[in-house]
């Protein structure tokens, strides 16, 4: 194997050799390595391409700490290639996460459906049409269960297809009509005269009546998923899915200022700082501040 990919080993062995003491020989029987190969690691000269790599590793560990390892490769690979002016492709980052034990937290996505008796339903517009070719021309809408202490809040938010943004979200302590009329309200005054395409599932605050009047007392058009089809609003789960994976599920909030404050940091990081491979390595607002 590399000495890459037992330089997490060496270095521990160096600094417990020589801090603690301890023997040279049991640290290296203890992390299955030879004691030849630790003594030729520690006396080689580094390579120009090793010291690159553990610049690399040392930058990649504070990263990962201060987001608490929410970060995979391909979006680790972006990361990197913006501090360093070498290319560093994906599978030289995931070798390097794997070496340093740096790899992401891993995500399971759950797609749920509960019934409703619908006033009124849309077609399916959207109809997995997820690419936008500007802003504001197709947005998404859901709202998530959440919890603080034993308590239960729901969070409603709404995402910009064009560039993944979320431009508008409301937390409250009761899934009602109301959550989503306001998130509707905060994105139509961030974008005025928007006109844009709204989808959403089929719950019960998307298919009333008075939420299909302030639709087109906007001029928008809406649109529905299929029933029991959630990959219909799959980008919205998807952000979901990142937001309880990268941030809710990390922390334990106990109260509901607690929860409000911790969304408010991650949208916040998800719209200004989370870059992504397929915006060219930008992150949303920075995407669509190009696009503007």
């Amino acid at each position: 194997m590399s000495e890459t990919r037992y330089h997490s080993r060496y270095t521990a062995i160096y600094e417990l050799s020589t801090e603690e003491n301890m023997s040279v020989q049991l640290l290296c029987d203890i992390a299955h390595v030879s004691r030849q190969g630790y003594y030729k690691w520690k006396n080689r000269r580094p390579s120009a391409r090793e010291k690159l790599n553990r610049r690399v590793m040392e930058e990649m560990t504070l990263l990962q700490h201060k987001l608490k390892g929410i970060y995979g490769y391909r979006r680790m690979a972006i990361s990197m290639n913006r501090i360093f002016k070498e290319p560093l492709n994906h599978k030289r980052i995931l070798r390097l996460m794997k070496s340093a034990n740096l790899l992401s937290v891993i995500r399971r996505k759950k797609c749920r459906y509960k019934y409703s008796s619908p006033q009124h339903t849309a077609e399916n517009v959207l109809n997995r049409e997820f690419q936008a070719d500007r802003p504001n021309q197709k947005w998404v809408t859901d709202v998530t269960e959440m919890k603080y202490g034993n308590r239960k809040a729901y969070l409603s938010a709404i995402m910009d297809l064009h560039d993944g943004s979320v431009i508008s979200y409301v937390l409250g302590k009761s899934n009602n009509n109301e959550l989503v009329f306001k998130t509707l309200k905060k994105a139509l005054k961030a974008a005025p005269d928007s006109q844009a395409l709204l989808h959403s599932d089929r719950g019960f605050q998307y298919t009333s009546h008075p939420f299909k009047r302030m639709i087109e007392q906007a001029n928008m058009k809406q649109s529905m998923s299929r029933v029991g089809r959630c990959i219909d609003n799959g980008p919205m789960e998807s952000f979901w899915g990142k937001l309880k994976c990268e941030k809710y599920r990390l922390g334990s909030d106990n109260t509901f200022e607690e929860l409000q404050k911790d969304i408010d940091d991650y949208i916040q990081f998800y719209n200004h700082y989370r870059y992504q491979e397929k915006l060219n390595g930008l992150s949303p607002c920075e995407y669509r501040a190009k696009a503007a």
